[in-house]
């Protein structure tokens, strides 16, 4: 059976999500703090089968390099953002932010795959970044969207690679679609679902009629 572990980490409130069963673990978005994240895996004894990011903004990647250091785990991410870590919004190190530990990772692709023997759809989901996944687990019911979309909201869009009409066609295209059941785990704030932020997203008028 499948558990979900919220931690909320860094300065901008980052969820990092830990996917884990009795022996092994994935890890969404390890934004800082990877020590708090340690501290659950050793207490429980779990071993990291990958570490996911979402997008690779500072705030949710500055935990990678320590966290893959001490569980050798891969790091895997959508290659179109890739250039992000040449510029402060990967790098860090603005506005007294922290800057991000240099890292490795392997490119991941829009598809079907495994983790943790349990069916991820890794969905495309481009507009706050242009290599945005988000990371969907039929079997859990729900979506890890990173800053696609949050309760009542959308991600952010005035970041260069954002796109707000890109956005909003990946949420109704990718997000929506999904069973309307589904809970919705985001980069910052509450959990939500999927039929009621079709019904009640302000950036989505269209779909209260």
């Amino acid at each position: 059976m499948l558990k979900i572990k919220t931690f909320i980490l860094g300065p901008l409130s980052t969820n990092c999500y830990l996917i884990f069963n009795s022996k092994q673990a994935i890890v969404i978005d390890p934004g800082s703090e990877p020590e708090i994240i340690l501290t659950f895996l050793n207490q429980h004894n779990l071993k990291v089968q990958a570490i996911l990011n979402t997008h690779l903004h500072f705030d949710h990647i500055q935990g990678n390099a320590d966290l893959h250091a001490q569980t050798k785990a891969p790091i895997l991410a959508s290659p179109n953002d890739k250039y992000l870590l040449e510029t402060e919004l990967g790098r860090g190190g603005f506005m007294d932010f922290a800057e991000t530990k240099p890292f490795e990772f392997q490119p991941l692709e829009a598809g079907k795959t495994n983790f943790l023997g349990t069916e991820c759809e890794v969905l495309s989901t481009p507009g706050h970044s242009p290599g945005s996944l988000s990371f969907y687990f039929p079997e859990l019911q729900a979506v890890f969207g990173g800053d696609v979309i949050f309760y009542r909201s959308i991600g952010r869009t005035d970041f260069p690679g954002g796109d707000i009409n890109i956005l909003k066609q990946s949420i109704e295209k990718k997000i929506f679609t999904l069973p309307p059941n589904t809970t919705i785990y985001p980069g910052h704030g509450e959990p939500t679902v999927v039929k009621e932020e079709k019904m009640h997203n302000p950036f989505f008028a269209p779909y209260r009629l």
